[in-house]
């Protein structure tokens, strides 16, 4: 009996994942994280017409479940807090783009309920690029080899003698 099960659970879960990646290959979502301000396109039927209202906020939670993910949106209108909860996979989210990325230290920021106005603030994240160029970095041995074409074009006259006499003027006040 519990083999049964546990056949089933796996099948199930093929199932989600196999659901996930038919809807990503659809549409993208970008990756954004608690305390991200986003913007989500709502589909709103009425009637017979379809149109998309756009739902801006500061993201207080996300839970990755595979198909059953969701995410918090909370926003001020006319001085009231409105908190609204998508499903990250559902048809009715026509799309999601982050406007700004939060600096938070939680995953779930249900502590800005209680907060308005100024403290209620999040600074933003600054992604930095990690790592240098290669091109940017130079050898001593490089800079050894630029003095001596230096010296010899001096010799053949191509360089003014005048222009190298400011330039080490420059480097010995440094």
């Amino acid at each position: 009996m519990e083999k049964v099960q546990e056949k089933q659970m796996k099948n199930i879960e093929e199932i989600n994942k196999a659901s996930v990646k038919k809807i990503l290959s659809k549409r993208k979502i970008p990756e954004f994280f608690a305390g991200d301000i986003i913007k989500v396109g709502v589909r709103i039927v009425e009637g017979k017409r379809e149109r998309i209202q756009y739902f801006e906020g500061v993201c207080i939670a996300k839970k990755n479940r595979n198909i059953n993910s969701s995410f918090t949106v909370r926003k001020i209108s006319f001085g009231e807090g409105v908190e609204r909860t998508f499903a990250l996979y559902s048809p009715i989210v026509g799309s999601i783009k982050v406007i700004r990325s939060g600096k938070v230290r939680r995953a779930k920021l249900y502590y800005l309920r209680d907060r308005k106005g100024k403290s209620a603030r999040i600074s933003e994240k600054i992604k930095k690029k990690i790592g240098i160029d290669i091109s940017e970095q130079v050898d001593e041995n490089e800079i050894a080899k630029e003095e001596l074409k230096k010296e010899s074009l001096i010799d053949k006259d191509i360089v003014p003698k005048t222009e190298l006499k400011k330039e080490k003027l420059k480097t010995e006040k440094k």
